[in-house]
């Protein structure tokens, strides 16, 4: 699993499996949000597979399935509130991480200037200067 810090809390992965939940709770994660549409995996990465896991385990878990096309206002900040209510590292994942990423960059639109949001996604190896 390569985990991928964006911003503080917020990190990012692509697809992970139930036998990663138990090192990301060693190395404290609180929250893993989901943002990889079940239809996109075989059944056992879908989300109620790693959900029933995590929550063995004692992590959160969101399914927060996005698309490019599903990217709007009330999907942003639903994915934000999942990061600001946390308290401790947050790891959202999909195909390769790019969504996850794609969704922060989109909720830091007016918090932060474009050029800075878009330094800080390259600099974690996600190239949005497409998106914003």
């Amino acid at each position: 699993m390569q985990i991928i810090n964006i911003s503080g809390l917020y990190n990012v992965s692509p697809q992970i499996s139930v036998t990663d939940i138990e090192l990301l709770s060693e190395k404290g994660f609180e929250k893993i949000i989901c943002n990889r549409p079940d239809f996109e995996v075989p059944p056992n990465f879908q989300s109620n597979v790693i959900e029933k896991v995590a929550a063995e385990i004692g992590l959160l878990f969101e399914y927060h399935p996005l698309t490019f096309e599903n990217m709007y206002a009330e999907n942003i900040e639903k994915q934000m509130a999942f990061i600001e209510e946390s308290k401790s590292p947050v790891l959202a994942y999909c195909t390769s991480g790019t969504r996850s990423a794609a969704i922060w960059a989109l909720g830091q639109i007016g918090k932060m200037p474009k050029e800075e949001i878009l330094k800080t996604t390259l600099e974690s190896g996600y190239n949005l200067e497409g998106l914003l």
